[in-house]
Order: C-alpha cells, then structure tokens, then sequence
C-alpha cells in the first residue's frame, strides 16, 4: 500500500514539473478593467527579452474568429487606442502577442488632422504583397514610446496587403498617404519593436513643430535613400512566422 501511495505521489510530481503554466500574452483573453499601453525597451536593457514588443506574435487561427473573445480583445485595444488619441494600435502593445492591429485617425485628431482622416479598419494576420518604389519621409511618434522624441523613418508611399477580418474572411485591399504610413508603423510593432528602433534622427515635439513652421525640416516628403526604411528587413510577400524564422 505505502509503495502504491509513494508510485502515485512520484508521478503526480512529474506531471506537475512536465506541466508548463500557459502563456497568457498568447491567449486572446482581456481583463475587464483597465489595461495600459506597454511601452518600449532600449536595445540591451533589463526586461526586452521578456517584453510583448520584442517576442514573435502568433496568427490567429480559425476556431478563434468570429469569437467572444476575438471580438472583446478587438473593442479593448480600439477602445484604448481611442482613450489616448491614438491612430493605430497593436496586440502587442498591450501585451498580447497576436498578429492583430487597427488604425483609424479621426477628423477631428488634433494631432494629425492636417493629414487627413483614415477609416478605421481592422488587419488580421496582415502580409504586405506590393510595395511603391517611392517612399516617404515621417517624424513618428508612438503610444509605446511615451515621453519619447519623434523618429524620422521612411516608409513607403504606398502598400498593397492581405489580410482576415474579424470573421475571418480574406481581404486584399490598398492604402496610400497616412493610412499606408500607420499600417506600416502597426506592421513593424509586429516585425518586433518601435520606431526608436530603427531612426537616426530625433525631435521633441515642440522642436519639430517650429523647425516644420520654419521650413526647416521636411514632413511627409519624398524620402531619400540614405532616410532609414521602418520596415526594413521584411521581404514583400512573406509572412511573419517566416520574417521570424530568419532573426
């Protein structure tokens, strides 16, 4: 009897040791209050490693969509993105890694609305298919980079994609001007990281506005290019697990 007892307890902790706890940024489950924007990691700093922004995000699959819980992860980022007069944000910016992201910039944006509206619009396991051969100049900020300086980065005039919608359903469609520059900024959150990870150029605020009103800085120019590709390293057409498998 007391062998039995002992054989029991020795497989009870080995399933426990064998027994991993689940990974709760994969999931695609919220909590009910409040949740904040994750912000970024400087390279070679204490905690990147464990941090949504720098860790491969999975695609959704198709059990998920059309969900509960697909469409209450969808209304809490948007909801977020709202709260802090975003115009775009990623799953992973709320520590979810999920290949999901929005963008929409209202009319009313203070921040942007010399660029115009975009509409708002939902990219699910987004792959970019075609590409301009022209580029752009943009001083970018980021909701993951609070109190940080605008980066000057260059992305592309335009993008054609492919992409699922909340039901799951294939989309291909094309974006030009400020929307083609969010989806990209979206995009590389899902490459790994911030555009504080790719620029060479910084601004505060407050320095860009009056070198913009000076006519001293370019904004939203044709980039040249020596001006650093957000994107750069992802190959037009891939998908991201194989953008992954080559870090």
């Amino acid at each position: 009897m007391r062998r039995h007892i002992i054989s029991l307890l020795l497989i009870t902790t080995i399933n426990l040791k064998s027994c991993k706890p689940m990974d709760k940024s994969l999931t695609l489950n919220v909590p009910k209050g409040p949740i904040n924007v994750l912000q970024q990691i400087p390279a070679n700093q204490r905690g990147r490693e464990e941090n949504a922004l720098y860790i491969p995000a999975r695609r959704i699959v198709d059990k998920e969509f059309n969900s509960p819980t697909l469409h209450a992860l969808i209304d809490k980022m948007y909801a977020l993105m709202i709260e802090k007069s975003g115009v775009g944000i990623a799953a992973n910016q709320i520590g979810k890694r999920l290949q999901v992201f929005i963008i929409e910039a209202k009319a009313d944006n203070a921040r942007y609305k010399v660029l115009g509206p975009v509409e708002k619009q939902l990219f699910i396991n987004p792959i970019i298919t075609k590409v301009a051969t022209t580029k752009k100049n943009f001083w970018h900020g980021c909701l993951s980079a609070d109190g940080e300086k605008r980066g000057n980065v260059a992305t592309y005039e335009w993008i054609e994609y492919q992409c699922q919608d909340e039901k799951g359903t294939v989309r291909n469609g094309r974006l030009e001007g400020f929307a083609a520059v969010i989806f990209q900024h979206e995009f590389k959150h899902l490459m790994y990281g911030t555009y504080l990870d790719v620029a060479k150029q910084y601004l505060s605020k407050s320095e860009l506005e009056q070198e913009i009103e000076k006519g001293k800085t370019p904004f939203f120019d044709t980039a040249p290019d020596t001006l650093p590709l957000l994107i750069n390293g992802y190959s037009i057409g891939e998908t991201l697990e194989s953008y992954y498998n080559k870090k």
